[in-house]
């Protein structure tokens, strides 16, 4: 779509020449990944880790999404699950519930791109059918793999997303007694193999890559070095075979900056939530997805002028 908002495409650095300046998704609808877009989160369940993200009623709901359009966000991200370690898991019938009356009244009056995180193709299909345009899978298609062949049908724009462990089995990044294991060669060639693996499925199910993006998962089975070490190898993480594939960011409040800032809570990480997505935008993310998007999008406006800057 290349109508966004203001302030919705944010600068790139020159290190992302290779990646896909479009997403696709539908025959009719592209996103402009020139540059970073803004996610906002729209958490429609009671136990989102981050008390701003719980936004059961619906009406609710309705109102921050268009808040968040109004701030500079490219993509709404709606889901009716909690991702966070130790999170209870949600029927489809629950997830639908939640989400559907947000997605259809938001896309009553708005065009903006709305995706869909759920691990579940019956939601999926029906945030797709209620008006969505991507779904936003943390199992990367592993939980239901029927997600695939929805994405593959539809023609859905599909996030891919890196992940050890469901969060109902997973914990904070902090609280890993040991370092999750992941090789002899260590976190960043295993999560770009793992990604690899995860697109090479997709595609092997229909779905055409230039319908996929790409999450290294932030805080999922990693733990706070192993999260650092993926945020400075982020432009090295797509996988050899396709390098062109955007990647999404979601660092947004996450335990592992809490904890390099001296076990700070949830509410007091804005500003290193704002560091690592700006690191994140610098090693080349194309998306950047948050639960403050006012403040994202104000912090991808003054690297996009310093770019500008420095090339003339």
């Amino acid at each position: 779509m290349d109508d966004l908002p203001d302030g919705s495409r944010l600068g790139h650095t020159p290190m992302t020449g290779a990646r896909r300046t479009h997403w696709r998704m539908t025959a009719d609808r592209s996103l402009d990944l020139t540059r970073p877009v803004v996610m906002g989160v729209l958490n429609t369940t009671p136990d989102s880790f981050h008390a701003g993200g719980r936004l059961l009623d619906p009406e609710a709901a309705h109102a921050r999404a268009l808040e968040m359009i109004e701030q500079g966000a490219g993509i709404i991200d709606i889901g009716g699950e909690s991702t966070r370690p130790g999170a209870d898991r949600i029927s489809a019938e629950e997830q639908i519930r939640r989400t559907k009356p947000v997605i259809k009244a938001l896309r009553s009056v708005s065009d903006i791109v709305i995706s869909i995180d759920t691990t579940s193709a019956e939601v999926a299909r029906s945030a797709l059918e209620a008006g969505a345009d991507i779904i936003n899978d943390v199992s990367g298609g592993e939980e239901d793999p029927t997600v695939l062949s929805l994405a593959a049908e539809t023609g859905a724009g599909l996030v891919l997303m890196h992940r050890l462990l469901p969060p109902d089995q997973d914990v904070y990044s902090h609280l890993h007694p040991t370092e999750p294991e992941y090789g002899s060669g260590g976190v960043v060639p295993a999560v770009r193999e793992g990604l690899g693996t995860l697109l090479d499925r997709a595609v092997a199910a229909g779905v055409s890559s230039d319908h996929i993006v790409l999450d290294p998962g932030f805080g999922f089975g990693k733990s706070v070095d192993q999260n650092f070490e993926l945020l400075h190898s982020l432009s090295s993480l797509a996988p050899p075979s396709a390098p062109e594939v955007p990647l999404l960011v979601g660092v947004s409040r996450k335990s592992f900056i809490g904890a390099v800032l001296g076990d700070r809570p949830v509410d007091d990480r804005l500003a290193g939530s704002l560091a690592a997505g700006l690191l994140g935008a610098r090693e080349g993310a194309s998306i950047i997805r948050t639960h403050d998007v006012r403040e994202t999008a104000d912090t991808l406006a003054v690297l996009a002028a310093s770019q500008r800057t420095s090339r003339c």
